[in-house]
């Protein structure tokens, strides 16, 4: 599954210049290019302002106040990334250097449980953390046997590390990229040849390892929480894609698992399946815009999945479905359960224009898919 991009973020720490150590300047190159994935269609596609870049950060408190802000504004996922030099402090536990840190002082730098514990007490639904220095994998002996530890369990956290806790990561001269970051690049870019779908942690996790262990790189590490492992990067790009049910002939989308509106009891409920329809479509709110050809914009996508109560009139909801590539079967059972749940609960208050018309922008797409959703009975 790919997160809500309006309700994720991420913030992506780097330092490639030190006063005190070696500099690292593959670093800053790491930060805007993932920070340009990550904001690109084909993975999380982020707005800017929910995606965080501190390069260099003067200091530690800057570093936290960031990440504070954003586990306390996050409800979907939220994804921390390091890179730069890992460092140990002298009770053998993880710190992250800034530009002015020192070996064994770790008030210069980033202690790991300060990051752990803003994260353990923000509100977003899933943690992705990925470190990409040395001695990274230490952070995986803190989410042991703990109190904390299992609190990560509840709030869901997925860590990837680049090197075990007794290794130092690998910063190749000459490349553009760390080893580590330029291989997680890579994947996403590329995808993984015979790989799922959706780039998911666990199958990231193990193309990362196959791929840096046969170049003789520091093999990374990694561990999930509460089946993170299932949460998406992006969009793999090696991966062939079959056509939705709106376009296909063989049946094959048809055995997609989509939500059953029959067993929908309440009106949250409806909106919650609608929004489990998008999710095991794979589209974003943009893409199903797309799909109905200005049946409906990607605004009124959004409006329709974040509404609390049932739209007065079907058609939206109906070209939606018909975007999504849900079945006309399974459309039919969409409109007898809203039907149901309409005369139950009516709705009050006036419904948003945006939501309840659709928007007819001209044009053959929109006709074709004003047929079918003609076809299914709308209003």
């Amino acid at each position: 599954m790919l997160p809500d991009p309006g309700a994720s973020a991420a913030v992506l720490i780097g330092t490639s210049t030190y006063e005190f150590l070696v500099d690292l300047p593959a670093v800053a190159n790491n930060l805007s290019s993932l920070a340009e994935t990550l904001r690109g269609p084909a993975s999380w596609n982020l707005r800017q302002d929910n995606c965080t870049v501190l390069a260099d950060p003067a200091s530690g408190e800057a570093v936290m106040d960031a990440l504070r802000d954003a586990a306390a504004t996050t409800r979907d996922t939220l994804l921390v990334y390091y890179a730069g030099h890992g460092l140990v402090d002298p009770e053998g536990e993880l710190y992250l250097g800034l530009p002015r840190s020192r070996q064994q002082r770790v008030e210069t730098g980033i202690s790991y449980k300060w990051v752990r514990s803003a994260l353990l007490e923000g509100m977003a639904e899933r943690t992705v953390v990925i470190l990409d220095c040395c001695y990274s994998g230490l952070a995986l002996g803190m989410m042991g046997s703990s109190d904390l530890a299992a609190q990560a369990d509840v709030e869901g956290t997925y860590l990837l590390a680049a090197a075990s806790e007794t290794r130092q990561a690998l910063a190749p001269p000459g490349e553009t990229h760390t080893a580590f970051t330029g291989e997680l690049l890579g994947i996403l870019d590329h995808g993984i040849a015979g790989g799922p779908e959706k780039l998911d942690l666990d199958s990231v996790f193990r193309q990362l390892r196959t791929a840096l262990t046969a170049k003789g790189r520091p093999v990374p590490q990694g561990r999930g929480r509460n089946s993170n492992g299932r949460l998406a990067l992006g969009w793999n790009a090696a991966f062939s894609r079959s056509p939705l049910a709106a376009d296909a002939s063989d049946g094959r989308a048809e055995l997609r698992s989509w939500p059953d509106p029959e067993a929908i009891c309440t009106a949250q409920g409806f909106l919650e399946a609608l929004g489990q329809v998008r999710i095991v479509s794979g589209l974003t709110h943009a893409a199903v815009s797309l799909r109905s050809g200005g049946g409906i914009a990607a605004g009124t996508v959004s409006g329709l999945l974040n509404r609390k109560d049932l739209p007065k009139t079907w058609k939206t909801t109906g070209i939606y479905l018909a975007a999504c590539g849900v079945p006309d079967e399974r459309a039919d059972g969409w409109r007898r359960t809203w039907e149901r749940l309409r005369a139950q609960t009516p709705a009050t208050g006036a419904a948003s224009p945006a939501l309840d018309r659709g928007r007819d922008r001209g044009g053959r797409a929109a006709s074709v898919w004003s047929r079918v959703v003609r076809r299914r009975g709308r209003d």
